[in-house]
């Protein structure tokens, strides 16, 4: 009996094994759309505004962002007095930083690459029509491991629960003050907004092992009037 038990349960395993090993990248997306409201309802977002509150170093304060899908998407906050703004539109993107001296400044192609995804209401709708590829690249810790590439082979790596399909955790490389760098986001506090898809909550934003935050969501407001011209660049 107890053989016929190991036997049983080593056959689950292969099998499940063999399940998740079949499945394409295009299927763990389309699990995943479906798993944040569904392709139809994703692709009646319009714009998203989101107020937040970041905290950085022990410092709290408010934090805004603001996407019109396709067009803009703006990051604002203000920490010690230093105003932060990181912008990508369809065009080009610019920032404000302490290191730019409050001035707006253009951000390197290989950035404006590695960020464009932010367009979009997420970053595997209607992937390959946006110009991205996408590779399964296996599982690490309960998470498909999928990487999107886009525009100069810039890429981004996502890992997706297994069970829940939610986004978990995003890793980038920039380059931060002359150093190459991984940005990485971490998800959690997923719920559905009124308007019916899921979002996060409570997103760890950590640039390599120099710094880190956390920004927790107050408000989601989708389908609001933007106007484009909040993504120009102060001349």
């Amino acid at each position: 009996m107890k053989s016929l038990k190991m036997m049983l349960s080593a056959t689950a395993m292969l099998v499940a094994s063999i399940t998740v090993n079949a499945q394409t990248a295009d299927d763990i997306i389309n699990k995943h759309l479906d798993a944040i409201g569904g392709k139809d309802k994703l692709a009646q977002v319009k714009s998203i505004v989101i107020d937040a509150s970041v905290n950085a170093m022990g410092n709290e304060a408010p934090a805004k962002t603001t996407l019109l899908v396709g067009k803009g998407f703006k990051t604002e906050t203000e920490m010690m007095g230093q105003q932060v703004v990181q912008t990508v539109t369809d065009k080009g993107g610019w920032a404000i930083t302490p290191q730019t001296g409050g001035a707006a400044q253009a951000i390197p192609d290989e950035q404006y690459a590695s960020a464009k995804g932010s367009l979009y209401a997420d970053p595997f709708l209607d992937y390959a029509a946006n110009g991205y590829k996408v590779e399964l690249k296996g599982n690490e810790a309960g998470n498909f491991v999928l990487a999107l590439t886009g525009a100069n082979n810039a890429v981004t790596t996502y890992y997706v629960d297994n069970t829940t399909y939610n986004i978990t955790k995003a890793v980038t490389s920039i380059n931060m003050m002359g150093n190459d760098i991984d940005l990485t986001y971490t998800f959690s506090d997923f719920k559905k907004t009124e308007f019916g898809i899921t979002r996060a909550y409570t997103t760890e934003i950590a640039y390599g092992s120099m710094f880190s935050m956390t920004s927790t969501v107050k408000t989601i407001t989708i389908n609001s009037d933007v106007d484009p011209k909040v993504f120009d660049m102060p001349k």
